[in-house]
């Protein structure tokens, strides 16, 4: 999902810098018993197929359904349509945000860490039809090292429960600015972690470059969706 901690770091050492291994970080998010077998899904997810037994090795790989689920079910609530639109999702994980943006119409980009890419391309041949495959495409994107091979001004830029390490939030700033344009619109969702300061990048870190609505708050599960453009 993201960069090294400092600039002059690099490569699988500059991740693992930045990125801990221990999946229990995220224990109060997904637990173990719940893996796989989300108990709700919004309908347009309820017929994606998703392997019950994914390493918890891809760090918020599997914390993050929660969150996905909830920005799925903004989608369908909403009724968003992607149809014509370029769309780019950042730290992937599972694939089901970015999956249902291609099935409902969007020209879509998942990315990821590479370590997750090749679970993340296991679930997209799943579940997206092979007519629309050419829709979706997969690729590694470490934030604020290489998001300048990327193009800039998507239509459409989605990221579930990717704020969660301070150490990141400048690299992903960076990114969020070189991806996005004049038109471009950002949704997120995430669990606010009080620990992790995920208010303080939504309430004081992006509102210096980027007009943030918060859109939805599901006080019980504690995860919010904000709205997201360039000012």
């Amino acid at each position: 999902m993201a960069a090294p901690r400092r600039a002059h770091v690099e490569g699988a050492e500059a991740l693992d810098a930045v990125f801990p291994r221990d999946v229990a970080l995220f224990a109060d998010a997904f637990p173990a018993e719940a893996r796989g077998r989300p108990r709700a899904v919004p309908k347009g997810t309820a017929s994606l197929v998703f392997p019950s037994d994914m390493s918890p090795s891809t760090h918020a790989t599997l914390s993050s359904m929660p969150q996905a689920l909830a920005l799925c079910q903004y989608f369908e609530e909403q009724q968003l349509d992607f149809r014509g639109k370029q769309v780019i999702e950042l730290g992937a994980g599972t694939g089901i945000v970015g999956i249902l943006a291609t099935l409902l119409g969007g020209d879509v980009t998942l990315t990821d860490l590479p370590l997750t890419l090749e679970q993340l391309r296991e679930n997209v041949a799943r579940n997206v039809p092979a007519e629309h495959m050419a829709r979706a495409h997969i690729r590694a994107l470490s934030w604020g090292l290489d998001h300048e091979q990327f193009p800039s001004g998507y239509d459409v830029i989605l990221g579930a429960d990717i704020i969660y390490l301070r150490d990141t939030y400048p690299l992903l700033l960076r990114t969020l600015q070189h991806l996005s344009g004049p038109s471009s619109t950002i949704y997120l969702a995430s669990k606010m972690r009080q620990e992790h300061g995920t208010a303080e990048f939504f309430e004081t870190l992006l509102p210096r470059h980027f007009a943030c609505e918060l859109v939805q708050r599901d006080e019980q599960e504690n995860i919010s969706i904000y709205r997201v453009t360039r000012r």
